[in-house]
C-alpha cells in the first residue's frame, strides 16, 4: 500500500509527501558518514530527498493539495450542474416545437414560488423525499439498487398510523412508537429483499420490484373494512382510523398564510448527519463501501460480505420507513388510499442527482419539490404542468450522461497532472546532476 501512495505524487498530502521524502532518503544510506562527508557540497547530495523526483513532489505537496481539493469540488458539482442544464435545454425544446414560450414556464414558476405557503409546501414535500432518496443512497453506497423504497415506506407507513391509531399512549410515547414501527416494519420488508439475495442469490432489484407489487396488494387488503380499515361516513375514502392529536409531531410555524414547516423536517436533516457520519466516518461505513467496492477484496480483510449486505438492506429499509413520517405525523394524521405513492421512485432521481451525498441530495430534494409544486401554476397559465414530469425525467437521463462525461473528463485530467508533475521533477533533479561540484 506504501508503494501506492508514493507512485500517486497528485494526491499531495502529508502523508503521501512524507512516504515520498522517506523513499528519496534511500539512497544517501547507502554509503557510510565517512565515505561522503555529511556536510559536503558533492553531487552525492543529489541523493536527499530535496533532490529526488519524491522529494521535489513532496515540496509541491501542499499546493497540489489544494488545487487537487479545488478540482475535486468543481469536477463533483459539475456533474449535477450539466444535467440541470441538459435537462432545461431540451426540455425547452420541447416546448418551442409544441409552438409554445420555452422560457416563460420557468418564469411562471419562480414567480409561483416567491410566495410563502409555497415555498413551506416545498421545504414539507422535499423532507419527504430526503428521506427516500437517503434510503436509495445507502444501498447504492452498498453497490445495490433498492428499488422497493416506494413499497416499503407505504408499508410502514400503513402499520404506524394503524398502532398509532389504536395503542393510547402519552404524546412523545406515542410518537416515538409511531416512529419506531415504521422503522422496523420498513427495515422488514426490505430484509425480505436482503435475505434472498445472501442466501438463495436473487437480485435485489427483482425481489424489490415484486416487494412492490405484494405491498400494494397487502395495504390494498388491510386497510377493507372488513380488516383494520374504517370508511368515514359519506365518503369512499378508506383509512386506518385518525391518530389522537396528541400523536401529532409539532411543528414551526411560519405565519397564518404559509402554515406550518413539519417538525419532522429536522428529523429528516438529522438523518443526513448520521448517513454522513456514519459512513464517512465509522468503521462500519468504511466496512459497507469497501464491500460495496468490492466484496472479495472486503472479504480478504476480513469482513463479511453477506453479513453486510443484509445491515445495508436492513438500514436502507428502516430509513425508507421514515419517508412516509413528515406527511402521517404533521398532516393526514391517516393513512389513506390517497396517502401519496411515487416517493420512491423520484428517491431514485434525487439520489442519483445527489451523487450519494447528504448535501447534494438535499438540494435535489428541494430542486424535485419546487418542480412538484411550482409546476401547479402552469395550469392557468396555459401550459401543462407535466412540462415539470418531462423535465424530472430528463434530468434522469442528462444524470446519467453528465456523470459519465464528467468522469472520463477528470480521469484524463488527473493523469495528465500526475505526468506533468512527475516530468517536472525529473528535470530538476536532471538539471541538478549536471551542476558540476
Amino acid at each position: 500500500m506504501k508503494k501506492t501512495d508514493e507512485a500517486e505524487p497528485m494526491n499531495g498530502d502529508a502523508k503521501n509527501g512524507g512516504s515520498a521524502g522517506t523513499t528519496g532518503d534511500a539512497p544517501a544510506r547507502t554509503g557510510s558518514p565517512a565515505d561522503s562527508p555529511a556536510k559536503s557540497d558533492s553531487p552525492a547530495k543529489s541523493g536527499s530527498p530535496a533532490d529526488s523526483p519524491a522529494g521535489s513532489a513532496a515540496k509541491t505537496g501542499g499546493s497540489a493539495g489544494k488545487r487537487f481539493s479545488r478540482d475535486r469540488l468543481l469536477l463533483a458539482v459539475a456533474g449535477p450542474v450539466l444535467a440541470l442544464v441538459v435537462a432545461v435545454l431540451l426540455t425547452s425544446g420541447v416546448l418551442l416545437a409544441s409552438g409554445k414560450s420555452p422560457f416563460e414556464p420557468y418564469q411562471l414558476m419562480l414567480e409561483y414560488a416567491g410566495n410563502a405557503d409555497i415555498q413551506v409546501l416545498i421545504v414539507n414535500q422535499a423532507s419527504s423525499y430526503y428521506l427516500a432518496a437517503l434510503a436509495v443512497a445507502i444501498g447504492f453506497r452498498m453497490n445495490l439498487f433498492n428499488i422497493g423504497v416506494d413499497g416499503q415506506y407505504r408499508v410502514a407507513a400503513m402499520a404506524a398510523a394503524l398502532v398509532g391509531a389504536n395503542v393510547d399512549l402519552p404524546g412523545p410515547l406515542s410518537i416515538a412508537l409511531i416512529v419506531i414501527v415504521a422503522m422496523l416494519v420498513g427495515a422488514f420488508w426490505a430484509g425480505i429483499a436482503g435475505i434472498l439475495k445472501t442466501t438463495r442469490g436473487v437480485s435485489e432489484v427483482v425481489s424489490t420490484i415484486m416487494l412492490n407489487a405484494i405491498a400494494t396488494s397487502l395495504i390494498a387488503y388491510l386497510i377493507l373494512p372488513e380488516q383494520f380499515g374504517v370508511q368515514p361516513k359519506g365518503s369512499n375514502n378508506l383509512t386506518t382510523g385518525d391518530l389522537p392529536e396528541s400523536s401529532w409531531f409539532p411543528g414551526l410555524h411560519v405565519s397564518d398564510v404559509a402554515g406550518d414547516i413539519y417538525g419532522f423536517v429536522f428529523v429528516a436533516i438529522g438523518c443526513g448527519v448520521a448517513y454522513s457520519l456514519v459512513l464517512g466516518r465509522t468503521r462500519f461505513g468504511f466496512d459497507l463501501r469497501a464491500t460495496g467496492a468490492s466484496e472479495s477484496a472486503a472479504a480478504a480483510s476480513g469482513v463479511d460480505a453477506k453479513r453486510m449486505v443484509l445491515t445495508s438492506m436492513l438500514i436502507s429499509g428502516a430509513v425508507a420507513g421514515l419517508a412516509g413520517m413528515p406527511v402521517l405525523l404533521g398532516d393526514s394524521h391517516t393513512y389513506s388510499l390517497n396517502f401519496q405513492t411515487g416517493i420512491g421512485f423520484t428517491g431514485i432521481t434525487i439520489a442519483l442527482l445527489g451523487r450519494n451525498n447528504a448535501v447534494g441530495i438535499a438540494f435535489g430534494a428541494l430542486l424535485i419539490a419546487f418542480l412538484d409544486k411550482a409546476s401547479q401554476t402552469l395550469d392557468y397559465n396555459g401550459y401543462e404542468k407535466e412540462i415539470a414530469t418531462i423535465m424530472q425525467g430528463l434530468i434522469v437521463i442528462s444524470v446519467v450522461v453528465s456523470y459519465e462525461t464528467v468522469r472520463r473528463y477528470a480521469l484524463r485530467r488527473q493523469q495528465r497532472k500526475v505526468g506533468e508533475e512527475l516530468a517536472a521533477a525529473a528535470r530538476t533533479t536532471t538539471t541538478r546532476e549536471e551542476v558540476p561540484a
